[in-house]
């Protein structure tokens, strides 16, 4: 359990999550995962990364149990730093980093997939952001980067998710393939990224992310300066609650929710 890093092909390195029982990643995941990619774009003889997950769903966001049955906002501003953090560390990797996304790709995950440079998806992916389900704000910025501005909006307002075929559609989504395919699929193209010249790879990923239109890390940054208003305005427990208390059948904590 947590996140590990193999070597399934030359020049390639597969960085999976693996959080039982929905990949809702708590605080130290978040950093975790961001250490884990930024170890594998250091290494010189790496050319692509792929980011796969283990389990039912690729990530359902940050482990609401966990802020819920803290004391203090310490838990809620850690998981706004861990997952600043992992999105910042998929964006800035120095080589192309390939999502291999599977079910469920909630909250934070839609941070993860959205500043990466290709998705794969298998079939039964869904994509979407319950964040004002959950009290929380956060990720339009790369929701924005999967989908056209005004669906965004109308999937952020009203909490709905896109299919991987709806986001292959616009052109989001590399290739849909059945599940049982995703990894092979996502490794495929992998390689054929792999197979470029590392160097000239290095210079072309920070040639294209110096051109995109939208600073992705200020802009996320500015996103959750919300969120921590809404807490602070006593807006935001209340749904994280009726939440847990949802996801778990009892008044007690849950798992899973908003990037």
């Amino acid at each position: 359990m947590g996140v590990s890093t193999s070597a399934p092909a030359a020049g390639v390195r597969l960085v999976a999550m693996d959080f039982p029982p929905v990949n809702a990643l708590p605080v130290r995941g978040w950093y975790e995962l961001a250490g884990a990619l930024r170890t594998a774009g250091a290494d010189p003889s790496v050319r692509c990364v792929v980011l796969a997950a283990e389990g039912r769903g690729f990530n359902a966001g940050v482990d609401i149990k966990e802020i819920q049955a803290a004391r203090d906002r310490a838990a809620l501003l850690g998981a706004n730093h861990g997952c600043a953090e992992a999105f910042a560390a998929v964006y800035d990797c120095p080589v192309p980093v390939v999502a291999a996304v599977h079910g469920f790709c909630l909250g934070g995950g839609i941070g993860l997939v959205g500043n990466a440079d290709a998705i794969v998806a298998s079939e039964d992916a869904t994509f979407g952001l319950p964040e004002l389900d959950r009290g929380a704000l956060g990720a339009a910025t790369h929701l924005a980067r999967l989908v056209p501005q005004h669906l965004m909006r109308a999937l952020y307002y009203t909490s709905r998710t896109a299919t991987a075929a709806e986001l292959h559609r616009h052109g989001s989504v590399w290739r849909v393939v059945p599940r049982a395919g995703l990894r092979e699929a996502a490794l495929e193209l992998a390689g054929e990224i792999a197979a470029k010249d590392g160097a000239l790879l290095r210079l072309a990923k920070a040639a294209i992310n110096g051109i995109d239109p939208v600073d992705v890390r200020r802009s996320y940054r500015f996103e959750q300066g919300f969120t921590f208003e809404a807490d602070l305005a006593g807006l935001s427990g209340g749904h994280r609650d009726a939440f847990v208390a949802r996801s778990t059948g009892t008044s007690g904590a849950g798992s899973t929710g908003k990037g």
